[in-house]
């Protein structure tokens, strides 16, 4: 009898383990950091972590099934930035979403260890988070928005449109280094279209209003704002001017967000 009781205990026991597995699979819930350079409340950031989460769900990834997701949304600020940086790495989560150099700069200081998976980079090796597009190392790893040679493309375009364009001023982010790479791409393109480009560095909403002033000067003028989370985070300012500014003076306005 004894020996019967354990081998049907036995056998209960290996027709229970597929569901005991499963259960202990389902307990398991993977905690994500999200790192967002917006305001919480931003139109744009919501919709982006709306996409996010429903690519998870098409992978079979349920917020508060199987997945928790920490938010952390420091609108600009680099104080901000860091501090929630640093929540983020404290709860040790199994990967951090990173958008933007801003958010992903503070990320690599404080770990590198910790799985990041950044967007919205426009050169990420040469802000240095990474060896090289082929071989990322280290622990950051994600997407680049372009290639630098689209931006010259912008001001073929404008071009195009408005052949009286003579000036164009560049709008770039004066912290963000990819503005670098973004206006040289315009300038190797701006003797062969006929076209003088200024780079006008902003750092806030003050210098982007004084910036499109001064441009409004040349009736032949046109504007093009590179690709900057300082540019995301003021479209709205940015569109008033040109079209309220601008525009009624220039032969055309072009806006790159």
């Amino acid at each position: 009898m004894r020996r019967r009781e354990f081998v049907l205990t036995l056998g209960s026991a290996a027709v229970a383990s597929p569901f005991v597995a499963r259960a202990q699979q389902r307990e398991r819930v993977r905690l994500i950091g999200v790192l967002m350079p917006l305001a919480a409340d931003d139109p744009e950031g919501q919709s982006r972590i709306t996409a996010f989460a429903q690519g998870l769900q098409e992978f079979g990834w349920s917020e508060g099934r199987n997945v928790s997701i920490e938010y952390r949304w420091f609108g600009g600020d680099g104080e901000r930035a860091r501090k929630y940086a640093a929540e983020l790495v404290g709860q040790a989560p199994d990967v951090i979403l990173a958008t933007g150099s801003p958010s992903v700069i503070p990320l690599l200081q404080l770990t590198r260890t910790l799985p990041i998976v950044f967007v919205q980079i426009a050169d990420p090796v040469g802000a240095g988070l990474i060896e090289s597009l082929e071989r990322p190392g280290g622990n950051a790893t994600g997407f680049a928005v372009f290639e630098y040679a689209i931006s010259a493309k912008w001001l073929e375009l404008l071009k195009e449109i408005a052949p009286a364009v003579k000036r164009v001023a560049v709008l770039r982010d004066a912290a963000s280094p990819a503005g670098i790479g973004q206006f040289a791409a315009i300038q190797s393109v701006a003797s062969s279209v006929g076209v003088q480009v200024t780079a006008v560095g902003v750092n806030d909403s003050g210098e982007i209003e004084r910036g499109i002033a001064a441009m409004t000067r040349a009736l032949d003028g046109g504007l093009i704002v590179t690709q900057s989370g300082l540019a995301i985070r003021q479209r709205n300012l940015i569109i008033a001017l040109a079209h309220g500014t601008v525009c009624p003076r220039s032969s055309l306005c072009a806006k790159t967000l």
